[in-house]
Parts: structure tokens; C-alpha cells; sequence
């Protein structure tokens, strides 16, 4: 719709005012449709292996066998909520944008100013600003007194943008920071550029990670190998030796043996596990597959204000045009330096949300050698006006004098000052030369005049020229030290600032960055064709002055090059990049809501040092994943083959599917818990990342679980053999088989939890989880043997001493040749190691 300017001292009049929301709506942003909670439990329960899980439980309910059925759905409904669960932490940024607006608003209707709820307010109204509160709609500055608006949530600049009624704009969810105004409003609810920034996230669809992927393939080829297996292994039963019933079962028991139900289960649980982790040094993970990502992550880009920075403003240096001051800790403000720290603060207001304002004060209250505005009273402020862009107050000393403070832009003070054409350029060039080291300059001056009459403007006061005084905004403490682990771990840090161009150079100096490259602003960036733009990406560390949407269009070059992103950032503008990176991260108190919903990880401290914490963590989730995944496929091989070597072989069941289930779900599962307290590799993160596409169990590794698997299987098959030919009863073949492999299990759990060999010195002394499970899984059997009911539930029979031992050796024999494999240098990179 069109809006007609109207005149500030009326406003609308509440019947157009009505009509116009009728017309346009409210002033909200429109949340995306939530997902159910029917329809993730239907999303997730479609996945391949869990559908299997339940269609064998319903084969046992069928056949009778309702405790092995029992149990199948426990452990199928276990993994399904798991992943329910994480799927209804799901994202709600455009909720969060929804609320950011100020909840009320002041405007003019029918000539009298009202308090209205944000979301009432049309295009055409008159909105009236104060310090403190957030804009409530995009509009015109129509007026403005000293007015000072912090748009770094949109622009990511930390200084807040003066604002003058000429040809200025305000911006919904702004925060003004100082003075007072009024806007025309000419943009609403999704029309606003927040509303815009809405529409770039509602368009952004989040997908699986690489690693919910590939482990979702690999779990389908198992599933479709053994259905065929299962399904020639009944027919042989049927066909060949007319017994369909015991076919089923057999077919069950070999089915669950080569089912990896345990994947997704160990997925879930390590994923959780380090999620929590994470918690315990203040990182909370919103979507715990994004942590193996970091695992993978190449490039890391960076919000300059609020990421790198503190967003906010200290005062650094003090020029009085013959010396200068650096403000570092312990310095000592004195002599012509206290006087122009004392100008600057009774050009200052107490209690401003400006950020220089802040500085300022901060820095004069610790000075115990100013008096400030102790004893002086406030006569009248001059505030910024089109033509001056500098603020003055006037101070009565008591003695019939008054004391006139101005601070402004270093031009606008060295005009009021009239100061010489020479020094005049002077001042400006140390200016320029402040502002190459990435500082915010002000000029500061001072007058004294008589008691009596003021003048009207600030230029009739007789000012003499004080000094310069120079700001920064600090670069986080723990970040060069982070930039430089990040280096080592051969991720690249890229810079991406709405901020100036010689500014963000300072800082990525000051963080460690590369600035070789030199500096790409958002002209460069929107005069550049894909192919530019992808090179730019790619070759330059620091951008500058770059829009919203140009962020997002960095990150997804850097994607199709190849890169893993992983993207910071703390205000609405970061918004849409942190939602397409592969990992968005958010700072938690410093970022806006918008942020920290559009991320996958928030950083509630604001420690950047934690981002490096997460990528740690998730190179070590990765690396035990494939622990773990190398380990199930192991453990496989027996199973499966104690199903169908008996078979093929003439021999009695080894296994009935109550061993198989009691097997992967609790000995199995309980084992691979413990790989996630597995410590980290000592070269962890001297790594360069992996490639993105890498999967975390490709066929190389599958290949060696499954070659561990069949070096178990031979001796405990060999056992199984050897009892029976040697004429020992079935069930105490049987019991001496399981001993075997409980026992090869849980030493596979302590070979495989390092990348080199334990026989080499490779391995550390196993962790005490692992003494815990290992402890559990041995009480357990022990049970089995010792309680005659367990006994003829499982159809064991009770060996002797002696047989226990061989077992058990058999089972150790069996390891010492697994981790002999580690000594040669392919099996090693396999697993990892180098």
C-alpha cells in the first residue's frame, strides 16, 4: 500500500488506523507451521532399521516367543524417542523474530499520544522513540533530538548510527541508545528488514548431517544383506530338511545377528553424551548431530562485533595534539590528560546507553583524581543537529561561571573551534591515522563564559581545542590464542563484519588473521560475478561492510567449494548464515534470540575459546564413532556365524534368538557406551580436518570390523566345535561358546579404543568405565551359569573350571591377533591413526 506522510502533530486518526490493519495485518512476523509431535514420531519411526526392528518384534509376538518380542520393541521404542526428542528441539527462530519488536509503542493517533501493543502499529503512523526502547517498525526519521539508534543487530557495526530527521531511516528491533524522536512509519511486520531477514530463514530447510546420512545407507545395506541371507537360510530349512519351524527361528536368529540395530542406538547415546559434555563448559548443542560436524569443519567465519569483540566500547587513547596516552591497565590519567577526560565526561551523560558515553564514564569514575560533575549542576544540553554533529552541556561552577563541554565528530569540533587551516589538517590527519588502527575517534573541546543569557547554537561559545579521544572495541582475550589452536588444526578463519574496512583489518590483525589477502568490502562483493565471488570466498579471510544477504551468499560459495562451514555470529543479520552453515554458533548473552535460535550451538558464556572446546569435542566424537562402528561391525561376525556355521556344518543351535537379542542389546550396546569415555587421540588436534564427505564407517573400516569379526569367530566356533567333537553335552558347549564370546566383546572394546596397538604401547590403561561395564557384563554371565533358572533359560550347561579357562583363553588368544593387525601401517590409517 501506498503511505501518505502525515504531520506529526496528528498522526492518524483510530479509524484509519483500523482500517490500514485490517488492510495489512499486524506488525508481527508469520511463524512457520510447527512440525507435530505425530508427525516426527512418523518421520522418525520410518527409518529403515528401526522398521525392521519392529517387524522382527512382531514375527516373535507371532511365533509366540513374546519375551523376545518384549524386549526388541523396549529397545525399538528407546531409540525412537530418542530421536523424537532431538527432533522436537527443533528450530524456532521466526518465533524469535516474532518477539523481538518492543511489546509496546508509543504513537500519535488523533493528535494524542497512545501506548499501544507493538503489533498494532501501521504503515502511516507516527511512532515516538525514546531512550532505551526498541524501534517497533521500519519508518522516516521525521524528528530527532541527540537521537542515536544501535542497529548492530542488522549491520553489525558496535557504534550506534546518529540519526538526524534528513534523510535517515529507522529499523524495527533497533535499540535506541540515546535521546529521544519520532518516525513515519513505512514498513511493517515481514515487510520490515527483520521481517525479511524471516522470509531468508523460512526458506533455509535444515537437512541431515553427513554422518546421519551415511550411517542411514550403511545401516540399509545391512538390512537388505540380511533379509536375502535370512530368507535363503529359511528356505534351506523348509526345503532341504523339511523343518519350516526351526527355518523361522534360525532365520530370526541370523537376521538380528546381522540387523545393526546398535548403530543408531550408539549414534544417539554418543551424540547425547557429548551434547552434555558440552553443557558442563557452558556450550549448549541444540542439534547434538551438528557436533561430529565440527569434527569436519574447514572454515570457520566470524561476526567481527560481539564474536571477536566485546560489542562494547572502551576508551583507548587520549591525544592532546602535542603527546598521546595509551589507556592500558594501570595508567595514569594526569596533567593535560585529566583535563581532557574530565571535558569528555561532562560532555557525557550518566545513565546514556551510548556506548562511547559508557566508555567514557567507565574510565573517569576509576580515575580518583577527577571531579567530574561533583558539585556542578546541568544548565542546558546542546544536542546534534543536520548541520553539527557534536553534543555540548553547559555546567555552572558556583562562582558565576559557566563551564561549556562539547564532544562530537573530529570535523564538526574542529569547526566549532576555528581552529587554523594547518592545524585543522593536523588534527585530521592524526584522525585518519587513529582510524587505520581500527579506533572511533571523537574531538574534544571546552568553553567558559559568563553567567547569564546562553546563546542559541553551540557555534557562538568561544571554544579551545583539548584533544582527541580514541576508542575501541576490545578483541576478546581468549581469542588469539583460539585463532592460533584453530590454525594448528588447520582451519581457516574467515572475518565477516558489517563493520569498516580499516577497522575489521585492525581487528583481524589484533585476532591473528590472515589480512595478506587484503580486505573485500560489500561493493566488491556485489560488483563481482559467481565466478569472483566464489574466488573471493575461497582466497580473501577478511570482508568488510558486507550486507546480510551477502553473508549468506559467502557461506554457501565456501560450501561449493567444498568447504564444511561453521558459522558465529550474535545479531538478527547473522541470522540466515548461521541457519545455511553446516554448524551455525551463537553467542548466548550478547546475541539476540534471533541468533541463538537460528544456531545449532550457543555459546553461553561468549567464550570464542569453547568454539575450539566444541571442535575438539567433536573430532573425538567422530573418532570414537568410528571406534564404534569398526567394533559393531566386529561383533556382527560371531553372532551371525555361530547362527549359520551349526547349520551348514550339521551341528546343534548355537544360538537361539533370546542369546541374540540378550547379546546385541545388552552386552553389545553396554560396550559400545563405553567407547564415548574413550580419551582423545594425543594428535587430535594436530589433524587437518577430515574431508566432509568422509564417512565415519566407509568400507575400509567395515572391512576391518569385519576382519576382527572373523578372527573371533574362528575361535569361537573353534571352541564350539572342538567341545562337541570332543563329546561334551550341548549345553555346556553352548555355555563355553558364550563364554568365549562375552569375553572376546569386551576385549575388543579395549583394543579398538586406540588407533595403535595396545601390544606396541599404544593403548593407555583402560578407563574406569570400562572396568565398569566389563565388570557388569561379567556379573552377568556369571549369573547366567550360577542360577539354575537362568541356566535352563538359556540352555546352558555349567563347565567346569578348566573349560572356563580355555575359554577364556581362546578368547584372549583371539585379541592378541586382532591387535596385532594394528602393526601394520594400513590397518592403522584404517582406524584413524597415522
Amino acid at each position: 500500500m501506498t503511505v501518505k506522510p502525515l504531520s506529526i502533530t496528528t498522526g492518524l486518526s483510530e479509524t484509519e488506523a483500523q482500517r490500514r490493519l485490517a488492510e495489512v495485518g499486524p506488525n508481527e512476523i508469520p511463524e512457520a507451521a510447527a512440525r507435530s509431535f505425530w508427525r516426527s514420531l512418523l518421520g522418525v519411526a520410518s527409518e529403515p532399521v528401526l522398521l525392521l526392528l519392529i517387524v522382527a518384534a512382531v514375527v516373535y509376538f507371532v511365533i509366540g516367543d513374546a519375551a523376545e518380542g518384549v524386549m526388541l520393541l523396549v529397545f525399538a521404542l528407546f531409540t525412537i524417542s530418542l530421536m523424537v526428542v532431538q527432533e522436537q528441539r527443533s528450530e524456532n527462530a521466526l518465533k524469535a523474530l516474532r518477539e523481538l519488536g518492543a511489546p509496546v509503542a508509543s504513537v500519535l493517533r488523533d493528535g494524542v499520544e497512545r501506548r499501544i501493543p507493538a503489533r498494532l502499529v501501521v504503515p502511516g503512523d507516527v511512532a515516538l522513540l525514546s531512550e532505551g526502547e526498541r524501534v517497533p517498525a521500519d519508518g522516516e526519521v521525521i524528528e530527532a533530538e541527540g537521537l542515536s539508534i544501535d542497529e548492530s543487530l542488522l549491520t553489525g557495526e558496535s557504534v550506534a548510527v546518529d540519526k538526524l530527521a534528513a534523510d535517515n531511516q529507522a529499523y524495527a528491533g533497533t535499540l535506541v541508545v540515546r535521546g529521544h524522536g519520532a518516525i513515519h512509519v513505512t514498513a511493517t511486520g515481514a515487510r520490515t528488514e527483520t521481517g525479511k531477514l524471516g522470509a531468508s530463514l523460512a526458506a533455509i530447510v535444515d537437512g541431515p548431517t553427513h554422518l546421519q546420512r551415511t550411517t542411514a545407507r550403511l545401516v540399509r545395506l545391512f538390512g537388505i544383506i540380511a533379509i536375502i541371507v535370512c530368507a535363503g537360510l529359511v528356505a534351506y530349512y523348509g526345503l532341504a530338511l523339511g523343518d519350516w519351524l526351526q527355518g523361522i527361528l534360525s532365520g530370526i536368529a541370523l537376521g538380528m545377528a546381522m540387523l545393526p540395530e546398535e548403530f543408531p542406538v550408539a549414534l544417539a547415546v554418543l551424540l547425547a553424551i557429548g551434547a552434555w559434555r558440552l553443557a558442563q563448559v557452558r556450550v549448549l548443542v541444540r542439534r547434538s548431530a551438528v557436533i561430529e560436524a565440527l569434527g569436519s569443519a574447514t572454515c570457520l567465519c566470524v561476526d567481527k562485533t560481539g564474536t571477536l569483540t566485546e560489542n562494547r566500547m572502551r576508551l583507548r587513547l587520549l591525544d592532546t595534539g602535542r603527546e598521546s596516552l595509551e589507556l592500558g591497565s594501570g595508567a595514569l590519567v594526569a596533567g593535560p590528560f585529566a583535563e581532557l577526560l574530565e571535558t569528555a565526561l561532562l560532555a557525557s551523560r550518566r545513565g546514556s546507553h551510548d556506548p562511547m558515553d559508557l566508555a567514557i564514564v567507565d574510565l573517569a569514575d576509576s580515575a580518583a583524581t577527577l571531579t567530574g560533575d561533583n558539585g556542578r549542576a546541568l544548565e542546558r544540553e546542546y544536542g546534534l543537529t543536520p548541520e553539527l554533529l557534536a553534543v555540548s552541556q553547559v555546567w555552572s561552577e558556583g562562582d558565576h561561571r559557566l563551564m561549556v563541554a562539547s564532544k562530537g565528530a573530529p570535523e564538526a569540533i574542529v569547526a566549532l573551534c576555528r581552529l587554523e587551516p594547518a592545524a585543522a589538517e593536523d588534527v585530521l590527519a592524526r584522525v585518519h591515522g587513529l582510524a587505520r588502527r581500527g579506533l572511533r575517534v571523537l574531538g574534544i573541546a571546552a568553553a567558559e563564559v559568563p553567567d547569564g543569557d546562553l546563546p542559541a547554537a553551540q557555534h557562538e561559545f568561544a571554544f579551545r581545542f583539548l584533544g582527541l579521544a580514541a576508542f575501541e572495541d576490545p578483541v576478546r582475550s581468549t581469542v588469539r590464542s583460539a585463532v592460533a589452536e584453530a590454525h594448528e588444526a588447520g582451519i581457516r578463519i574467515k572475518m565477516i563484519t558489517g563493520d569498516y574496512p580499516e577497522t575489521a583489518r585492525a581487528i583481524a590483525t589484533e585476532a591473528g588473521l590472515a589480512v595478506g589477502a587484503g580486505v573485500v568490502t560489500g561493493g566488491d562483493l556485489a560488483a563481482f560475478g559467481p565466478e569472483a565471488l566464489a574466488r573471493a570466498a575461497c582466497d580473501v579471510d577478511v570482508f568488510a561492510r558486507v550486507r546480510p544477504d551477502q553473508k549468506l551468499s559467502l557461506v554457501t560459495a565456501l560450501q561449493a567449494a567444498g568447504e564444511s562451514v561453521a558459522m558465529t555470529g550474535d545479531g538478527v543479520n547473522d541470522a540466515p548464515a548461521l541457519k545455511a552453515a553446516d554448524i551455525g554458533i551463537a553467542m548466548g548473552k550478547r546475541g539476540t534470540a534471533v541468533a541463538r535460535e537460528a544456531a545449532d550451538i550457543v555459546l553461553l558464556d561468549d567464550d570464542f575459546n569453547h568454539i575450539i572446546d566444541a571442535v575438539r569435542m567433536g573430532r573425538r566424537i567422530f573418532d570414537n564413532l568410528r571406534k564404534v562402528m569398526i567394533y559393531i561391525a566386529a561383533i556382527h561376525v560371531p553372532i551371525a556365524g555361530l547362527a549359520l556355521l551349526p547349520v551348514l556344518f550339521g551341528l546343534p543351535v548355537a544360538l537361539w534368538p533370546l542369546h541374540v537379542v540378550i547379546l546385541e542389546m545388552v552386552v553389545d550396546s553396554m560396550c559400545a557406551i563405553a567407547f564415548e569415555t574413550t580419551p582423545a587421540e594425543r594428535d587430535l588436534m594436530q589433524r587437518p580436518p577430515r574431508r566432509r564427505t568422509e564417512s565415519v564407517a566407509g568400507l575400509p573400516q567395515i572391512l576391518l570390523g569385519l576382519l576382527q569379526g572373523t578372527i573371533l569367530l574362528v575361535a569361537v566356533f573353534g571352541i564350539y566345535w572342538g567341545m562337541l567333537a570332543a563329546g561334551t553335552d550341548d549345553d555346556i558347549a553352548r555355555a563355553m561358546t558364550l563364554i568365549t564370546l562375552v569375553a572376546g566383546d569386551v576385549g575388543l572394546v579395549f583394543v579398538n579404543s586406540s588407533q595403535r596397538a595396545a601390544l606396541a604401547g599404544g593403548s593407555t590403561l583402560p578407563h574406569k568405565w570400562f572396568w565398569i561395564i566389563g565388570g557388569t557384563v561379567t556379573a552377568l554371565m556369571v549369573a547366567a551359569l550360577a542360577v539354575p533358572a537362568l541356566r535352563e533359560l538359556f540352555y546352558f550347561g555349567l563347565p567346569s573350571p578348566g573349560q572356563i579357562v580355555l575359554a577364556l583363553g581362546a578368547a584372549l588368544a583371539a585379541l592378541a591377533a586382532i591387535d596385532l593387525l594394528r602393526l601394520i601401517p594400513a590397518v592403522r590409517r584404517i582406524g584413524g591413526g597415522r
